[in-house]
This record gives structure tokens, C-alpha cells and sequence, in this order.
């Protein structure tokens, strides 16, 4: 698979493997800003999306029969839409479902439950607000994040986590983990039924980091990649333990 990126930008992040054993692809919308060619609402093109393949069956790939263009004209590897910089993703090992949080223009970051065949709205919204103009924000049929936060005290671009279920934090049982790369803060949200229970992300931990990823070993437990260099282990204080 070869997708032409037509800006340096918004490239998307990780790929990884759900539970279904189908390989998950994160593609951001192209790049530039306020994705110009509208991409990511283009059912035609890879570009703004989150795409599921069979890297088992065929060569080079088969298309998942459930997938939710196979029938109806949109590019077949299409799970999701609608998103500008999927650049972090990851599956709850509990319910296997599936979070993201989607990297923000100028104003909100977002944490969404990525649905079959849903679409989150970029560039329609920046969040759960409208990015065009009010005459053609039209918002039927998108989905909304289940939480978003601004563009507030040196916050400016969302780094995906993961829910935790591992055993040193009881107390973090259940909730998201994600951090901010540009202030550097850890949060958390706690999640009911897949909703967030509260408007505000809990701040777990302020640190120096750039935070670009986070990882979870065999038990559930979570690690933090600093871009500056430095991988660390959320511990019970909750501190982090360097690796």
C-alpha cells in the first residue's frame, strides 16, 4: 500500500493489530491546514482516515466483508472518518474497543471511540465545534469525542494513550491515559459505558517531557516515550520510573 502525502504534514501515527487480528492504519488528512481538498470527508480517498486490512489471507491484503465501503463506493480499506491527525490509537485489552485521540487545528484536541463506519466530523468540526462557517456546519450523522479539551495553559496537541488495566494504580482502573506533547502533562478521564463522567481531564502528572507515545507492556502496566529521549514507567505515586 503506497498513499501519496501531498503536504509534510498530519502523515497519521501508528498501525496496529486489533483483537480481530486485522491490522488498524491511522491515516491523517493530507496535511497543510484546514485540509484545503477536504479529504477527510472524501470516502474516495485513504487520506483523513482509519483503515482496517487482512494482512493474512491474500497478497498483499484482503478487505474485511464488514468493512463499511465494501458495498456502497468509498474506498474499501475504510473503517473510520473524518479525522486530521490520528496519530495515536489504541485497543482496550478489557472490550476491546477501540480509542483515539484525534490532533487538533487551533483550538481543541480530541479523545474519540472509534465505531465502524463512523465519522468524526473533521473538517466539518474541531471537536465538538464547528470549524467552517456556521452555513455549512452540518453535523447529522457525525459522531461527536467522547472528551475534548482547549488550547489552554501550553496545551496544543493531543498524545494518545491507553485505558488502563493493569495492577500498580487501582485507583486509575478503567480510565484513559493520554498526555499533551506540549505542556507536557499526563491526564486521565474516567469513562462510564464509553462516556466521559466529567468535562474536565484530570491532571495525574505535570512533567519537562515532550510526550509522543505511550506503550503497555504484558500486564497492562503503561510506559511514556519522551521525544527529548527517555521511555518511563507510570508508577503506583503515580510517578514515573525511568527505563
Amino acid at each position: 500500500m503506497v498513499v501519496p502525502q501531498p503536504y509534510a504534514n498530519h502523515n497519521g501515527g501508528i498501525v496496529a493489530f486489533g483483537p480481530d487480528g486485522l491490522l488498524y492504519i491511522g491515516l491523517g488528512d493530507g496535511g497543510s491546514g484546514g485540509d484545503p481538498q477536504n479529504r477527510a470527508q472524501n470516502p474516495a480517498e485513504l487520506l483523513g482516515k482509519i483503515l482496517r486490512i487482512d494482512v493474512d489471507s491474500t497478497e498483499p491484503y484482503a478487505i474485511p466483508s464488514d468493512n463499511p465501503f465494501v458495498r456502497t463506493g468509498g474506498r474499501p480499506e475504510v473503517f473510520a472518518s473524518g479525522l486530521r491527525n490520528p496519530w495515536r490509537f489504541s485497543f482496550d485489552r478489557a472490550t476491546g474497543a477501540l480509542w483515539l485521540a484525534d490532533v487538533g487545528e487551533d483550538k481543541w484536541e480530541e479523545i474519540d471511540l472509534v465505531r465502524r463506519g463512523d465519522n468524526y466530523g473533521w473538517r466539518i468540526m474541531e471537536g465538538k465545534h464547528c470549524f467552517l462557517p456556521e452555513k455549512d456546519c452540518h453535523i447529522e450523522g457525525l459522531s461527536m469525542p467522547v472528551f475534548e479539551y482547549g488550547h489552554n495553559q501550553g496545551r496544543c496537541s493531543v498524545t494518545g494513550g491507553y485505558v488502563y488495566r493493569g495492577r500498580d494504580i487501582p485507583i486509575l482502573q478503567g480510565s484513559y491515559l493520554f498526555g499533551d506533547y506540549c505542556s507536557g502533562e499526563i491526564f486521565i478521564v474516567s469513562l462510564g459505558s464509553g462516556v466521559a463522567t466529567s468535562s474536565e481531564p484530570h491532571l495525574l502528572r505535570k512533567s519537562e517531557m515532550r510526550i509522543s507515545s505511550f506503550g503497555e507492556d504484558e500486564g497492562g502496566e503503561v510506559y511514556v516515550v519522551d521525544y527529548k529521549g527517555g521511555l518511563y514507567r507510570l508508577g503506583p505515586s503515580p510517578s514515573l520510573s525511568a527505563r
